[in-house]
């Protein structure tokens, strides 16, 4: 059975000597700390504590973009038989992680942990610096588990994401167009031939979407005959056999 399930949401501030000390976290599947069940054993024992678990993770391997970027980067997720962890830091050592099932895609967990980060930042990034361990779960629960509770279907998010993505790749690149044809003054025939490119990609998109259209029409048609068949049959197997038997009470 794969397990594509969203566990928790946590957030450290990773100390100039590497160690990462837990700020704030929120269980979202309410089974590790401290009563554990059935995959308590995987962090250490049912009294672990699953952040300090976590915490050893992002100790021993702290994510590549702790130095490089502003923003949450340098991801890494480290992969168990039964879970995984997904982790990333800005430049200030501020780290949010998330454990998930095996099969919940990382890509999905990245965008959750971003959506967690420009949140919590926002609100709770100059406190992170200097807060004590565990002092801001209290206070920031409100965010984790909304972060959580919006990121746990991950077929549903991964789904949005991907058109998200697509039209903002669109979006960006008819940007990009603009704005390189305006700064370097094109000739009006080459103006004319990326006109002529994005009117193609907007037919192309317009006819998959039209197919894509068709398709889910002919699956819906299909169920319909489908349960119609199933609708006669039924009926048919209870009418005929009345049918019969009256029959033969008439003759």
């Amino acid at each position: 059975m794969s397990d594509n399930k969203l566990r928790c949401a946590l957030v450290y501030r990773i100390e100039s000597g590497g160690s990462a000390v837990c700020i704030a976290k929120y269980d979202h599947a309410g089974q590790y700390e401290t009563h554990g069940g059935a995959d308590s054993s995987l962090y250490g024992g049912r009294d672990k504590s699953y952040a300090e678990a976590v915490g050893g993770v992002v100790s021993n391997d702290p994510p590549s973009g702790l130095s490089q970027s502003a923003t949450l980067g340098g991801f890494k997720v480290v992969q168990s038989d039964q879970h995984q962890i997904v982790y990333g830091a800005d430049i200030d050592g501020l780290c949010c992680a998330t454990i998930t099932g095996t099969q919940y895609p990382s890509r999905v967990a990245i965008a959750m942990l971003q959506d967690l980060y420009s949140k919590f930042s926002s609100k709770y990034g100059d406190a992170a610096k200097t807060a004590a361990e565990n002092s801001l779960s209290k206070k920031a629960k409100s965010i984790l588990k909304a972060s959580s509770k919006k990121y746990e279907d991950s077929s549903s998010v991964d789904k949005t994401q991907k058109v998200l993505g697509q039209v903002d790749a669109v979006k960006g690149q008819m940007q990009d167009n603009i704005a390189s044809m305006l700064k370097n003054t094109e000739k009006a025939e080459v103006m004319a031939d990326k006109a002529d490119q994005l009117s193609e990609q907007a037919s192309v998109f317009k006819k998959r979407s039209t197919n894509l259209k068709k398709q889910m029409q002919w699956k819906n048609l299909k169920m319909t005959l489908l349960l119609g068949g199933i609708v006669l049959v039924i009926v048919l197997s209870i009418t005929v056999p009345l049918v019969m038997k009256a029959k033969k009470l008439a003759d």
